[in-house]
């Protein structure tokens, strides 16, 4: 099923780990059409602008899924409204920078730096353009207020 020009949902609820325990990581009607519009207004404008493809490491993920894997309680990725990636080509703190300043979104988080990933979120009810740098300190992630690079 194609969630936008050159989004399927296969490609955005796709898991290893899913595959490996057993989990069924199949998404409710109300979440593809979450999954669907972070595509449409997120990751296809961010496709679009640096005509290279977007490789989506996690979107939807179940409740299952999201303890199996040692995510948030709270993860916008459990309603379809997140998903974590990379441009290829593309360093990820050009990609940060370029959304931060072009598009509305509800978290747009640094992950990791260059050898990390972006995260982005989209709620259709709620934009709050709130920039996070994700770092580990000490054995821990810790989440920083806009963009520490």
């Amino acid at each position: 099923m194609q969630l936008s020009e050159h989004f399927t949902l296969e490609e955005m609820v796709r898991s290893q780990t899913a595959a490996r325990v057993g989990i069924d990581n199949s998404p409710s009607p109300e979440v593809v059409a979450n999954l669907k519009a972070l595509c449409v207004h997120v990751l296809e404008p961010v496709r679009a602008h640096f005509n290279s493809p977007v490789i989506v490491s996690s979107g939807y993920r179940c409740p299952q899924l999201n303890i199996a894997i040692g995510g948030s309680k709270t993860s916008q990725h459990c309603n379809g409204e997140a998903a974590d990636f990379r441009v290829l080509g593309q360093s990820n703190i050009i990609v940060f920078k370029w959304i931060w300043h072009n598009l509305d979104y509800d978290q747009l988080i640094y992950e990791f730096g260059e050898n990390g990933w972006i995260h982005a979120s989209f709620n259709a009810h709620r934009q709050r353009n709130m920039e996070l740098t994700a770092v580990r300190r000490g054995g821990r992630v810790q989440y920083l207020p806009g963009l520490a690079a």
